[in-house]
């Protein structure tokens, strides 16, 4: 039988491994607390995992402004290389994480070709199944490949059928990968308000929108989607460039919609996307405030007149491209400072 002592030392070196053990999962991903503001209590995960558009920086920053001016409880989750811990855009196959998505008010994805295994699909499966609702930017169009299994294999951006033929992205967000519509990375985006729907609460002071991404070809969008921004192909990589002249702006492509997606749950789920969302593109006031109105929309909350987009902390968007990522750097690094 063992001494008193040696008992309370086995309980004390259990407590500290069980300690050690929750401060090394809660270091893959980030969380911001929120609290004051119309989004107090409403819990928003928001998945990273793109390795071209800087998705590791853009959604803590939109995570950051949901949280400290608006009140949002937001956790942020990115693709991690099991061996390192460190954020690897690369590494398809890996977000931890996921089971935050059990207390989600709102999902926003942007992700690019994940094949995540089916333990990390089912958490993203069970959400879509939930009816809440679900935001994408840019690459979550094409959000997922490679994925064999039976049960998710219908996400995938290729999938054919005969459900969810073009998988998340043509089911749920309007359309899958077609291609790129404007010259990447020589002619820039330049979103243009429908002048049908220019009401729409989701354009609440969304009037200057730019970014240095191209305008994605949309093809395959469905009747039920409501086009709030055309996406105007400029000449080149500046705001001040003038549109395309022919084709390519004649008609515009869908730049960002709303619509409503009736899945596995009684109440139909209300979706936003847009092709833009590279951390270029969050440089874009408008732009940023133009997700914010999606946030509150989606989530049934008042849309501001002017929702405070304001740039919380450092932030300085890497260029796009494979490889740019910024190597080395952990979830810790994107914490409020």
């Amino acid at each position: 039988m063992k001494s008193p002592l040696a008992f309370l030392s086995l309980v004390i070196a259990a407590a500290l491994l069980a300690a050690g053990t929750s401060a090394s999962t809660a270091d893959e991903w980030v969380v911001y607390e929120g609290g004051d503001g119309p989004g107090a209590g409403k819990h928003i995960v928001l998945v990273a995992g793109d390795d071209e558009y800087r998705s590791e920086e853009a959604l803590p920053q939109l995570g950051k402004i949901l949280s400290e001016h608006h009140g949002f409880k937001c956790t942020v989750l990115f693709p991690i290389d099991p061996d390192t811990g460190e954020i690897k855009p690369d590494y398809q196959k890996n977000i931890p994480g996921l089971e935050a998505l059990e207390s989600a008010d709102m999902m926003i994805v942007a992700l690019r070709f994940r094949g995540l295994p089916d333990e990390q699909m089912k958490y993203i499966d069970d959400y879509v199944n939930s009816g809440k609702p679900i935001m994408g930017l840019r690459t979550a169009t094409h959000a997922f490949n490679g994925i064999k299994s039976d049960a998710y294999k219908k996400y995938n951006f290729n999938h054919g059928g005969p459900e969810w033929v073009g998988g998340f992205g043509r089911e749920i967000l309007g359309d899958t990968w077609i291609n790129h519509h404007g010259g990447h990375n020589r002619e820039s985006t330049r979103g243009v308000v429908n002048e049908e729907h220019a009401e729409h609460p989701v354009l609440n002071s969304v009037e200057d929108v730019w970014g240095p991404t191209d305008v994605y070809g949309i093809k395959h969008l469905p009747e039920d989607a409501t086009v709030l921004l055309w996406g105007a192909v400029l000449e080149g990589m500046k705001p001040t460039d003038k549109p395309v002249a022919g084709r390519k702006n004649d008609p515009m492509m869908p730049l960002a919609w709303v619509r409503e997606w009736q899945g596995a749950a009684d109440k139909p789920t209300k979706v936003f996307t847009t092709t833009m969302g590279s951390s270029t593109d969050l440089e874009s006031e408008d732009l940023r405030r133009l997700l914010v109105n999606g946030v509150f929309w989606a989530t049934g909350l008042e849309v501001p007149e002017k929702a405070d987009a304001t740039i919380v902390g450092e932030f300085k968007a890497t260029p796009f491209g494979f490889g740019t990522y910024q190597k080395g750097t952990k979830p810790a690094d994107y914490e409020l400072k």
